[in-house]
């Protein structure tokens, strides 16, 4: 690990995160791929070793970490070769979580901050619609003041976690004519009447429940309003930069997962009767790739870094985000054709990791929107700051 970055505690914490996963997840990956859903007891038992709360406060049961820890927590959730699992949990933990954290009053976060971090209740966070995708200021679903509550009517789809989950964190326009200044965001309970919740069936990323969600007549009291009404929006653009910096990092860290294993491989595999990895042509593009991965690796961290320092990084998370998704989508690509023929069993690890890594220049905002938004900061020099 970089020295500069992560410390003997975090090599220590890695370790036993990574045997963690090793005993309760790996066993059951290939079941809840093929079941499509997680065994809700794996939620528990990361609640209990105080993984879903590595960087929220003590006061709601968390560790109040440093963020590397919660880089740490992404890179070896990669490994265990299932990005729906791993979506689920950092959805659960770095999506809903983080609404909750820091938009919520103290009641929403005893009643449900504190049971997500001990794994008692898992969250999503609905933001895409069917008509809208990456245009968030164009969402439809609404929310009408009524007395002391709000009427939610709408749809949202690819919703990770959103059919088995307990909670959603939902946005929706509190006063549709004023556009992205009349969206707010609530917190729902999954048992409201009028909520339903249809299975998706998805390229890869199988053994997460994605969701379209619909919303006829839903009642949400007052007090589940996250922050204020109609503040929705720039609290969606402030935690963008997180979630950005997340999928940048997962990207890197499943990138380096099939370089080694196609590195293992080639260290096995003979032809013409040497290893396959004494062929130059061969060789040349590992190096290639491990110099690609090895500069994403160290951007992202920097932007971890400044993160932690409470700096405001939306240009260089989304920049992040958009070439590490990149280059982890050519260097599996390439990782299953050094595999040749096995390559495209799924038998062996690159077929799903091919899949799979096929959502990170789509999900999180797809790679054409995380562009637009870089030509107006460096062309246009639009600035983007934090409402909170």
């Amino acid at each position: 690990m970089n020295s500069m970055y992560f410390t003997e505690e975090h090599k220590a914490f890695r370790q036993s995160f990574r045997d963690f996963l090793q005993k309760e997840v790996v066993p059951n990956i290939d079941k809840w791929e093929k079941a499509g859903f997680i065994d809700k007891g794996i939620w528990t038992k990361f609640g209990e070793m105080g993984y879903f709360g590595l960087n929220y406060p003590e006061e709601f049961g968390g560790l109040n970490l440093d963020l590397f820890y919660t880089v740490i927590f992404l890179e070896e959730l990669q490994k265990v070769n299932s990005g729906g699992f791993a979506a689920a949990m950092w959805a659960h933990t770095y999506l809903a979580m983080t609404h909750l954290e820091k938009e919520g009053c103290q009641k929403i976060k005893e009643n449900y901050l504190a049971p997500s971090i001990s794994g008692k209740k898992v969250g999503c966070l609905c933001i895409s619609e069917p008509f809208g995708g990456s245009d968030v200021a164009g969402m439809r679903t609404t929310a009408t003041k009524k007395g002391d509550t709000y009427i939610l009517n709408g749809s949202k789809t690819f919703i990770t976690n959103g059919v088995y989950s307990d909670y959603l964190v939902v946005a929706a326009k509190t006063n549709p004519e004023l556009g992205n200044k009349g969206l707010s965001i609530f917190v729902v309970d999954r048992e409201s009447a009028g909520l339903s919740a249809t299975t998706l069936e998805k390229l890869g990323w199988k053994a997460s429940d994605t969701a379209e969600i619909a919303f006829d007549n839903v009642i949400i009291p007052s007090e589940n309003l996250l922050g204020e009404e109609g503040k929705g929006f720039p609290y969606i653009m402030q935690h963008f930069a997180l979630e950005r910096v997340v999928m940048a990092v997962n990207a890197h860290a499943r990138a380096e997962y099939a370089l080694d294993y196609a590195i293992q491989y080639m260290s096995e595999r003979k032809s013409f009767g040497k290893t396959i990895n004494q062929f130059q042509a061969l060789r040349h593009k590992v190096a290639d790739m491990a110099s690609e991965i090895e500069m994403c690796k160290e951007f992202n961290y920097s932007i971890v870094y400044r993160l932690n320092k409470g700096q405001y990084v939306v240009k260089e998370a989304t920049m992040a985000k958009l070439k590490a998704t990149k280059i982890a989508d050519e260097v599996i690509y390439q990782c299953l054709q050094l595999l040749g023929g096995y390559g495209y069993m799924e038998d062996y690890p690159m077929a799903r990791l091919f899949r799979d890594s096929r959502l990170g220049p789509i999900g999180g905002g797809t790679s054409e929107i995380l562009k637009e938004i870089i030509s107006k900061i460096v062309i246009d020099k639009k600035e983007y700051k934090p409402v909170t």
